[in-house]
């Protein structure tokens, strides 16, 4: 296969690997980037592999991929535009102003942002930060603002980001972040050696960089397309485009310079109408129709597209062929889920039936390197119909540790069960083989012959995907499998992050961690005062519910709790216990403590290595 692949990639598109090196000013052959205490952030000597043809263990399409999203170092978009590509997930990119430069979205990590604008000013010379841009509320594209910061002379630098920015940035992980860490560990590959038969590509970068993660409050907040702002001599044109890639988007075209800045609302791949760290579903509707604006409002004046990821699109018949077929793929997986569902088909047999039509899908900037049209038309049918699919055995299907056992009874016990799955194996039938061996596992979980088919099932089927994330999902499950689960590596938020994360969102998120049979019958009501930033927060826990409202205290409160925003914090992190209740100046308890521990009793502290491929 890998051969009768390699001769049709030759064929598409051959120039790519000419403009992912197009404009290079600087390149360091070795990036190493440590933190304090020499955990390392980012490495690119860990890829080196990819210097080579395709093997047999990597999809010769994500291979590609893979090598130009490997190309690192310091480029020339156009005059006075610059970016720093492969220092971390996401690209910084770089507006020469008058006096000063305008940063664009400054990575996932101080760490990675210092290395990336120590490029600059080595190359370009040292110039103060003017502006940051956060393009949108994701990590690797603020997380390093920190280290902007120090550059930005004596003055401030204003902070521009889209309309909803705080709020999207440090809630998406707050009431959901530790079932996403978990889930986010298989689809970034997080436990997998980078190798041909690990790890070799995230699709939108090579993976998303650890170290030290900080936020900034927004000073300029974008909530209309059309706004136009002049900072440094550099004119901006604006396109608010919320609810599509990000909660909270932002593009910017910059007219004397002929160049579109796209953000993440367009890459040089199918992104994620669904993505399978667990998100909820983007509108594939709002984020085609956002394309088409930027098309409309853009196109004929730009010259060159760059964007958060990958090289950029160079000329303006590039430039609307990009834009199109950015704009189309989307829509047309939305388009035929729903044509699809209407003819009766589930969401699994739309998977399996939808296909894209050759002019989208020998484009490889539409491949499904990150997103896939699987996933994403079963994300379109969940959208609009949620997770039943009509069927009435769906309704309330038996948990999977049962049915499991009864599929696996029924086909006449473990040892069948594996030899069927077996069998399957060897024809190649990777799919009906994890299917079968799933069952076993979930039925007889130490049972070796079955944790190994399946593990050998899952590394074929990573080996086939052309999408990075579906590759280092299965070879993940594979690698857990035969290894066990390694302890969250998962670099936690940074107290920056922490702090900017509001004290209503704490108590939303706690209020999922409250075990609701065993307080149905303890109702209480606690007043929580934070001394230093002076905020009260009621609690009332009512049939095993926990309600939450910021005001004044309740005159009724079994105990009144005075403590620091501070401390709270250090609870939150797990740096602070009952102990430190008792004896910390930043605590104190008015009422009933026995009460109040009862309710600190009840809370679950959540797993974050829970077993995914095992019961």
């Amino acid at each position: 296969m890998n051969g009768a692949v390699a001769e049709w990639l030759e064929g598409l598109e051959p120039d790519d690997e000419d403009l992912a090196q197009r404009g290079l000013l600087a390149r360091d052959d070795l990036v190493d980037i440590r933190t304090q205490d020499g955990q390392t952030v980012w490495n690119t000597a860990a890829f080196a592999f990819l210097d080579s043809a395709p093997p047999d263990s990597v999809n010769p399409s994500l291979w590609r991929q893979a090598r130009l999203n490997a190309v690192h170092g310091l480029f020339e978009v156009v005059p006075g535009i610059y970016q720093v590509r492969g220092y971390d997930l996401a690209n910084m990119s770089i507006v020469e102003g008058e006096n000063g430069r305008i940063v664009i979205d400054p990575l996932t990590s101080v760490e990675t942002a210092r290395a990336a604008l120590d490029l600059v000013e080595r190359e370009l010379g040292p110039r103060p930060v003017s502006a940051v841009i956060f393009t949108h509320s994701h990590i690797d594209h603020f997380g390093g603002v920190a280290a902007i910061e120090e550059a930005t002379g004596e003055g401030a630098a204003p902070v521009i980001a889209p309309a909803g920015f705080l709020n999207a940035a440090v809630s998406e992980n707050v009431m959901a972040g530790v079932v996403m860490g978990r889930r986010a560990r298989f689809m970034y590959g997080g436990p997998l050696p980078r190798t041909a038969r690990g790890h070799v590509d995230s699709g939108l970068g090579k993976h998303p960089a650890l170290g030290t993660h900080t936020i900034a409050e927004p000073d300029i907040l974008i909530d209309r397309s059309g706004q136009i702002l002049e900072i440094d001599g550099v004119r901006m044109e604006f396109q608010y485009a919320p609810e599509t890639e990000a909660p909270a988007e932002l593009t910017v075209f910059f007219p004397d310079f002929e160049a579109w800045c796209g953000a993440e609302l367009v890459s040089r791949t199918m992104h994620n109408l669904y993505t399978l760290r667990g998100a909820q579903v983007r509108d594939a509707l709002a984020w085609s129709a956002a394309i088409e604006d930027a098309r409309r409002m853009f196109a004929g004046r730009t010259n060159v597209i760059f964007n958060s990821h990958h090289w950029p699109v160079w000329g303006r018949a590039e430039a609307e062929a990009f834009l199109v077929a950015q704009r189309d793929v989307y829509k047309y997986i939305h388009d035929q889920t729903l044509r699809l569902a209407a003819q009766g088909l589930g969401p699994d047999e739309i998977a399996e039936e939808i296909a894209l039509p050759d002019t989208l899908g020998e484009v490889f900037a539409v491949r499904g390197y990150y997103g896939t049209l699987k996933h994403n038309a079963r994300a379109v049918y969940q959208r609009y119909f949620g997770w039943y699919d009509g069927v009435p055995a769906h309704l309330d299907p038996l948990p999977r540790i049962q049915a499991a056992q009864r599929y696996v009874g029924a086909i006449g016990g473990i040892e069948a069960t594996v030899e069927q799955a077996e069998a399957a194996f060897a024809t190649g039938d990777y799919r009906w083989a994890a299917e079968l061996a799933q069952h076993a596992v979930f039925a007889e979980p130490d049972h070796g012959g079955a944790r190994d088919v399946l593990a050998r099932s899952y590394e074929q089927l990573g080996y086939g995907a052309e999408s990075a994330p579906w590759r280092d999902v299965y070879l993940t499950g594979a690698h857990e499998l035969r290894h066990g689960i390694a302890a969250s590596d998962t670099v936690g938020a940074g107290a920056e992050i922490l702090d900017a994360i509001p004290l209503d969102m704490f108590f939303a998120a706690l209020a999922t961690r409250l075990d609701g049979l065993r307080a149905a019958r303890a109702d209480r009501v606690f007043n929580f005062v934070f001394t230093d930033v002076g905020e009260t927060h009621v609690i009332v826990i009512s049939n095993g519910v926990m309600h939450h409202r910021r005001g004044n205290a309740a005159d009724d409160a079994d105990a009144t709790v005075s403590l620091t925003r501070n401390f709270w914090t250090r609870l939150m992190r797990q740096e602070a216990g009952l102990l430190d209740m008792l004896g910390s100046e930043d605590f104190s308890v008015d009422g009933d403590r026995r009460a109040l521990y009862g309710f600190f009793g009840m809370l679950e502290q959540p797993d974050s290595d829970f077993p995914v491929v095992t019961p």
